[in-house]
This record gives C-alpha cells, sequence and structure tokens, in this order.
C-alpha cells in the first residue's frame, strides 16, 4: 500500500515501461474534460439567452396591451367627440342612414346578341 501511494505520487506510474497505455488514457480524460467544460458554456450562453429574451416578450407583451388600451380609449365616441368639439364640431342629433346603391347588372355580350 505504501509502493502503491509514493507511487503515485512520484508520478511512476507515467514513467514504467507501459507509460504509453498510460499516456492515451489521460489525455482521453483531459480532452473528455475539455468537451465537457465548452458543453457546459455553450449551454448556460444559451439558458442566459433565453432568459433575456423571455423577460423581452414579457416587456413588449406589456407595452402591447399598453397601447391596445390606449388606441380603444381614443377610439370611443366622448373621446372623439371631445376633440371635435375643441375645432367647434359637434356630433349630429339627427342619426345617419344607410344608402344602398343599386347595381346595374351589364349583360354579356351573347345576351347582347340573342335579345
Amino acid at each position: 500500500m505504501k509502493k502503491g501511494v509514493y507511487g503515485i505520487l512520484k508520478a511512476r506510474i507515467l514513467v514504467n515501461e507501459d507509460a504509453t497505455k498510460n499516456w492515451r488514457f489521460i489525455v482521453f480524460l483531459i480532452l473528455l474534460a475539455i468537451f465537457m467544460i465548452a458543453n457546459n458554456h455553450r449551454f448556460d450562453q444559451k439558458v442566459f439567452r433565453i432568459t433575456a429574451l423571455t423577460n423581452e416578450v414579457k416587456e413588449l407583451r406589456s407595452e402591447f396591451v399598453d397601447r391596445r388600451s390606449e388606441l380603444m380609449k381614443l377610439k370611443m365616441e366622448s373621446t372623439i367627440s371631445q376633440k371635435m368639439e375643441e375645432r367647434n364640431i359637434f356630433p349630429s342629433s339627427v342619426p345617419p342612414k344607410k344608402i344602398k346603391v343599386k347595381k346595374i347588372e351589364e349583360k354579356s355580350f351573347f345576351k347582347k346578341i340573342w335579345q
């Protein structure tokens, strides 16, 4: 046991006759660790980006609701009539009438011939 711990501390594993197998495994572990660190870093970047976009969507949605409520207020008849009274234009006391226009049907060339 004492020889094994001293061997690891003095790095005899790396200079033995079978050191090429150990070096290959160590290089593999180092590359695997680098790959995992890079993958976690990219994942964190994506999480931060998703969070930022989610917050932006919430802000835009609230702004949309505010603008829509302002528009509804501006479209109300009372608001429009108040703004028109400033220009001395008053609402009519007579309700509007609907005008219907009848479209005259043009006869096609063949109908004109057969008459």
